[in-house]
């Protein structure tokens, strides 16, 4: 029997809110997202996501771009 092993995504330490951690992991698990897609993806309210992600770029774990977020 082969034994599977899934690799999960590090996620650092010191993350303010189990949110942040939710944000954070989706946008690695995603190419890029815009805030409408994380949105419908974690069923966030726009007013929550916007401090999570200017957080996340301030702390460099994520980028702005054009059309949205990107992990760093």
């Amino acid at each position: 029997m082969m034994a599977t092993t899934q690799q999960r995504p590090a996620v650092p330490d010191g993350f303010g809110s189990p949110q942040t951690k939710l944000v954070y992991l989706a946008l690695r698990t995603t190419e890029a997202s815009t805030v409408s897609e994380l949105q419908q993806l974690l069923g966030l309210s726009k007013l929550t996501l916007l401090p999570i992600l200017s957080s996340l770029v301030e702390n460099d774990l994520a980028r702005r771009t054009e059309g949205g977020y990107v992990s760093r």
